[in-house]
């Protein structure tokens, strides 16, 4: 016989409690986490200024620019750090119905994020800001003399950032999707191009300025990430076709 579990169907108001634990202990991280990363952000902002605009002087617009910087990069780092707990508390919120053994998972496929965050921020620091700062400048020196702000300077770089750490979270997102039978390979191999075509239209909404080169950047690794998420669905599929079987 197939197992069973207890599975107790909750209130509206028990929603709502756990949507309030889960967004509390999610808080609490991000304002733990940014806490700690305010220390060394003065630190970190100079060796940001130096990689990318390092023949660009930044300056202050405001009194309050230089601390807004530190401010939002504590902030920026505090969530890439925490993705694995943000990512617990929003399956476990989700997922309350599935089988224990299901909801278990979470610790298989959150405990890469904070990995594949680092992979994302990599690539924007290696392959993405340097083209894409490169060209803004070269598009500003024809027309006027950079000047630009430390504060929206600095966010702009986060934001690459923070979305190149969001991007390469595909794999553990859509594993986990296929796991408890959202997709299968077989869909997704269906809509391959509705994928990639949604990949570029949030390539073109997600870049911060609006630089088709960045927008390319965006769009790309996503595909790439896809296409390896597919196929590592494929060889998963099997043994949870037998895992099924089995129980």
């Amino acid at each position: 016989m197939p197992e069973t579990w207890d599975q107790k169907e909750m209130s509206f108001t028990e929603h709502l409690r756990e949507l309030r634990k889960r967004l509390l202990i999610s808080l609490v991280t991000v304002f733990g986490l940014g806490v700690i990363m305010f220390i060394p952000s003065p630190r970190v902002i100079d060796f940001l200024k130096d990689a990318y605009f390092h023949k660009v002087q930044l300056h202050a617009f405001g009194p309050a620019d230089a601390i807004l910087a530190e401010f939002k990069f504590s902030i920026y780092a505090a969530i890439v750090l925490g993705l694995p707990i943000l990512l617990y508390q929003m399956w476990m919120f989700v997922v309350p119905a599935f089988h224990p053994r299901t909801r278990s998972l979470v610790y298989v496929y959150v405990a890469p994020s904070l990995l594949l965050a680092l992979a994302g921020i990599a690539f924007a620091h290696f392959v993405v800001l340097p083209r894409v700062v490169g060209a803004l400048i070269g598009i500003t020196n024809n027309i006027a003399t950079p000047t630009f702000g430390i504060e929206s300077t600095i966010n702009f770089i986060l934001l690459i950032f923070l979305a190149f750490a969001l991007i390469f979270q595909t794999p553990v997102i859509m594993v986990a999707l296929a796991r408890i039978g959202i997709i299968n390979s077989a869909f997704l191999r269906r809509n391959r191009k509705y994928f990639l075509f949604g990949f570029f239209v949030f390539g073109a909404i997600a870049a911060p300025d609006g630089n088709p080169l960045t927008m390319a950047l965006m769009a790309l690794p996503m595909y790439v990430l896809y296409e390896a998420s597919l196929w590592i669905i494929v060889l998963l599929e099997k043994s949870w076709r037998v895992e099924a079987s089995v129980s």
